[in-house]
């Protein structure tokens, strides 16, 4: 349990929340130096789309690149599985048992409805995940084909829709996660084996912690925002909030209250005229409804602390292809800024980049 007494709530701007976000998650702040130091400070990275998360991490390291990510994933230093909510998320290898303790309860009462439409009652998927465990013992990493013809030796029929519930029940029970990448295909490994000694903690103690990393990692944030990253009921986002008292401080936009962690610095007066090409699914505008942003589920474009348009890539044999959508033109230092921005992109991948617009 954290020390009593709030902090005294300071008074801000939307701009303000912005440019403290940005800093809080290390995209203005200081970069970090390994990918599993983002995925910590983050608490979870959104990850459904691999390549886009990759580039999520690497954007907030001092030398990120592809190569750097992969690496990390592929050696157990940041794993991926369902945990929060019905999405795949990185997540620290120390993390993630008292984190699916906490938040997987929730998420396989969400999909009981769907498990009940597919067939899969209780006791097929306490055999499921038997199955799984006794073909991935030993060190044996397979993929998800891999694993439904494990299921059909079994006499189960998985496929489509009814593979993905099998695989992350599996996941949310803390069974199974992610194994190395084979070539581009991805595996899946013994959770157990993949995380020796992982740390576990009680209910309130890992209600605390999770709390505490959401707004040191993401603030200035609301407490609806944070239940809905968390999947969590708001009942247990007002304990967690008020079992850090002394920890986050709270500033009032607008009529809201936000909450943020305690930071060594803050961040510069002025946001630069700095351009970012963020994926989709990025955690610095995923869920900030507060942004007036749009549709926060396509990659945007932020200059100078605003969303100036959206892109897309394509990859070439030799190059890639980074193709913008703006809604206004750009100023002369807009224009410079966007194609540092995307050269930063092809610096990442390790590739010549090219930009276009639409």
């Amino acid at each position: 349990m954290r020390d009593i007494s709030f902090r005294r709530p300071q008074s801000g701007r939307p701009l303000d929340l912005l440019r403290q976000r940005l800093y809080t998650q290390r995209l203005t702040g200081p970069p970090l130096e390994r990918p599993e130091d983002v995925v910590r400070l983050l608490g979870a990275v959104q990850s459904q789309d691999y390549p886009g998360a990759k580039w999520s991490v690497g954007q907030r390291m001092s030398k990120g690149t592809e190569a750097v990510v992969d690496d990390a994933f592929s050696s157990g230093r940041m794993l991926r599985t369902h945990i929060l909510r019905p999405t795949w998320h990185f997540v620290a290898p120390d993390d993630i048992r008292w984190m699916l303790q906490l938040t997987s309860p929730r998420v396989q009462t969400l999909n009981a409805f769907r498990y009940r439409q597919l067939e899969l009652d209780e006791a097929l998927l306490r055999r499921t995940d038997g199955l799984f465990a006794r073909a991935l013992e030993g060190g044996n990493q397979l993929t998800r084909a891999e694993l439904a013809a494990v299921l059909r030796r079994g006499g189960i029929a998985a496929a489509a829709d009814r593979l993905a519930h099998v695989v992350m029940h599996a996941e949310l029970e803390g069974v199974i996660c992610s194994g190395a990448l084979r070539g581009k295909q991805h595996t899946y490994a013994l959770l157990e084996e993949r995380t020796p000694g992982a740390r576990t903690m009680a209910g309130d103690e890992a209600l605390a912690e999770l709390t505490y990393r959401f707004f040191s990692g993401h603030g200035p944030a609301t407490p609806a925002h944070y239940a809905w990253w968390s999947g969590l009921k708001t009942a247990d986002v007002r304990s967690g909030i008020a079992m850090n008292q002394g920890h986050l401080t709270s500033r009032e936009v607008s009529g809201r209250t936000y909450w943020l962690g305690e930071l060594s610095r803050s961040p510069a007066k002025r946001l630069q005229a700095a351009a970012y090409l963020l994926p989709e699914f990025d955690e610095a505008i995923l869920g900030y409804k507060d942004l007036g942003w749009g549709d926060e589920f396509v990659p945007a474009v932020l200059i100078g602390g605003k969303r100036a348009g959206t892109w897309r890539r394509t990859m070439g044999r030799d190059e890639v292809v980074v193709e913008t959508r703006l809604v206004a033109e750009l100023s002369a230092a807009g224009r410079r800024a966007l194609e540092t921005a995307a050269e930063r992109y092809g610096a990442f991948l390790g590739r010549p980049v090219a930009l276009a617009h639409r």
